[in-house]
């Protein structure tokens, strides 16, 4: 749960509602086969346990988002990545008018079409 504090209140947002919009907003990009889960980044042993696609956390009263994606094979990775920065950013600031810090992207594999 995201909380958020205003002149008004208190705004909570679950993380099951930004998943829902990053996923639409990602599914007509050109180039994203989908989101993949997390692959560990834990040095040593691996661990078994699924990581989640998307993952949001407040910093300084703005939101960083790290995402982890699939991407078609052929297309040119930086492009992409750079689309779905500024895709993401201003589609969360847009229908929550909550300012994003950052937008983190992983490219987790490929897929061919």
């Amino acid at each position: 749960m995201i909380k958020m504090e205003n002149h008004l209140g208190t705004i909570e947002i679950s993380e099951r509602f930004f998943t829902s919009l990053i996923g639409d907003a990602l599914s007509d990009s050109f180039g994203v086969a989908g989101l993949a889960p997390a692959r560990p980044r834990k040095k040593g042993l691996l661990s078994s346990q699924p990581q989640k696609s998307v993952v949001i956390r407040g910093k300084d009263g703005k939101l960083v988002i790290d995402l982890h994606i699939q991407v078609t094979y052929g297309i040119n990775i930086s492009a992409i990545v750079t689309s779905i920065v500024h895709k993401i950013t201003y589609t969360v600031e847009d229908v929550t008018g909550i300012g994003v810090a950052a937008v983190n992207v992983f490219v987790e594999g490929m897929q061919v079409s």
